[in-house]
């Protein structure tokens, strides 16, 4: 777009208002496009951020969708302004990872949908019939450790420490009486790929990436995550210098909208689900 004199005060509001580049509106409202630049996993995240295209084009928003295949790149991005904001953590992982990372300032802006994580074995039908010393492999992830050793001690598979929480992890464990192994060195994105397999005797993985892997988690799991007072939110993060922006509220609007939300729940079938607003 040329600056002329006379339109370099009204382009520069326009500058500070948008998220990415700006461009000529060409519905007619003689409002300018704003180009909001997202990064995220594959599935669900850009399927739903491609779902939700339409109703941000209403908005005069462009969208541009940067997948990612981990947990770690798009929060880098984040950081370093390749991206505007990112939707693919829960919030307790975003949480960690600000703690772990000082140059990270990140804000929540709004939760979208809950992934509930599933178990999965080519042996075993049920976590009862585990055998003594079964192999438990989970990802990498601390922060998705308490969330699995949580699920296990409502299924009643051990019992952890008074008060450990989200936070908790196999050094809270008080009773095992499965005397269950724990390996938790494997990336999330290959957790598909392990229970392929066919190593260990349950694999828990995270539901986006096992739809992703064609797995269904209502079939194919043989525990599945509570999604009630589920805490483990999927949310659009952003900078927090970036908490107050319009361009990306709105993204979280519509991705909260009723319409977006029904796309989920039929889209899914239930290994994905809208988060209560």
């Amino acid at each position: 777009m040329k600056k002329t004199l006379l339109g370099v005060s009204l382009l520069s509001t326009a500058v500070l208002a948008a998220c990415g580049s700006d461009s000529e509106s060409g519905d007619g409202s003689g409002e300018d496009t704003q180009t909001l630049t997202v990064g995220a996993t594959s599935v669900p995240h850009a399927e739903i951020l491609e779902f939700a295209e339409d109703q941000l084009e209403e908005e005069n928003i462009e969208l541009e969708i940067e997948t990612f295949n981990d947990y770690i790149v798009p929060n880098e991005a984040l950081a370093s302004e390749e991206i505007d904001a990112n939707y693919f953590q829960h919030i307790p992982y975003l949480e960690d990872q600000m703690e772990e990372n000082e140059n990270y300032d990140f804000v929540n802006m709004g939760g979208i949908h809950i992934e509930p994580i599933g178990v999965y074995s080519q042996e075993y039908d049920s976590l009862d019939a585990l055998p003594d010393g079964a192999e438990i492999i989970m990802s990498n992830s601390v922060a998705d450790h308490g969330r699995i050793l949580q699920m296990l001690e409502q299924e009643g598979m051990l019992t952890l420490e008074e008060g450990a929480g989200v936070e908790a992890t196999v050094e809270d464990i008080a009773e095992n009486p499965k005397n269950l192994q724990f390996q938790a060195d494997i990336d999330a994105a290959t957790l598909p790929q392990v229970y392929n397999n066919g190593e260990g005797d349950a694999v828990f993985i995270n539901s986006n990436y096992a739809i992703d892997a064609d797995l269904n988690p209502q079939e194919d799991a043989i525990a599945l995550e509570s999604p009630e007072d589920n805490p483990y939110v999927n949310v659009v993060a952003a900078r927090a210098e970036d908490e107050d922006n319009e361009t990306i509220q709105t993204l979280v609007e519509v991705l909260q909208s009723e319409e977006t939300q029904q796309f989920i729940e039929e889209e899914y079938d239930g290994a994905v689900i809208p988060a209560e607003q």
